[in-house]
């Protein structure tokens, strides 16, 4: 049975397009090369960056619309589009080897970040914005009870999933036994860990699991783990939003292997 929504094509439940939102994530989609079927652009909005946009649109030939305001208002995910939204295929998600493949071309050992089960695309694309700035070969996400890659997280990651491979799994389990055949020690970041963060060895060929929103890891997850770590807390509330956490830890593995 076929249906169709306002905020992207429906068919048999997947989607045929997906919508970047926002000046700064458009022109980081126009820069990375990816496939755009459209740009629209908001009536009158001819300043600023909106100009560097359509320049680059048709330097690559890609089809530009001007409409009025009010429809990119009525179909924005974000309810923050800036004038602007590109319509797009839908996010191409990666194999886990794709990741691998990725560090081996750089000649490094692989630094993976696993997310069990976040929830909020503002999280999802805050840790994936950190992720690139820091150098990580990729993200993981399961398919199922976690957000995917959409709009808002686009929006989050400030163009950043335009760079980053991002992997979306049915089973973190059996992903993280398989990075540890490719000889990758897996780190999950726990608040009851007995060890600091900084104080683990995290050279090497790594992987670093986050958990949800609230729940953390669930136990599976974390009796997969080769080693926990926590974050110090010295103040009354007892835990981080994820994004912090991940990025406090992504870039303590970032200094060690600088050291």
């Amino acid at each position: 049975m076929k249906s169709e929504k306002l905020k992207g094509k429906i068919i048999d439940n997947e989607k045929l397009s997906d919508q970047i939102e926002g000046r700064n994530s458009v022109l980081e989609l126009l820069e990375s090369g990816r496939d755009i079927n459209k740009i629209l652009i908001a009536k009158g909005e001819r300043h600023g960056s909106i100009n560097k946009i359509i320049t680059i649109a048709k330097q690559r030939k890609v089809v530009i619309a001007e409409v009025e305001r009010a429809k990119l208002n009525a179909i924005s995910e974000t309810n923050n589009h800036q004038g602007v939204i590109a319509i797009v295929p839908p996010f191409n998600y990666v194999e886990v080897e794709d990741i691998l493949n990725e560090a081996k071309s750089k000649n490094e050992d692989p630094f993976i970040i696993i997310l069990d089960g976040i929830e909020d695309p503002h999280n999802l694309g805050s840790i994936i914005r950190t992720a690139e700035t820091a150098g990580v070969h990729g993200v993981i996400i399961p398919k199922r009870r976690a957000c995917g890659v959409n709009a808002t997280v686009s929006k989050a990651s400030a163009g950043a999933v335009e760079h980053v491979k991002v992997a979306r799994v049915n089973n973190i389990n059996e992903t993280i036994k398989y990075l540890k055949e490719e000889g990758l020690w897996i780190c999950g970041t726990d608040g009851e860990a007995k060890e600091f963060y900084y104080n683990q060895n995290l050279k090497g060929a790594i992987a670093i699991v986050v958990g949800s929103e609230g729940f953390g890891m669930s136990r599976l997850v974390k009796e997969n783990c080769d080693f926990l770590v926590k974050i110090p807390m010295k103040g009354k509330i007892t835990s981080l939003n994820a994004s912090v956490s991940a990025g406090i830890v992504i870039y303590e593995v970032l200094k060690q292997r600088n050291q």
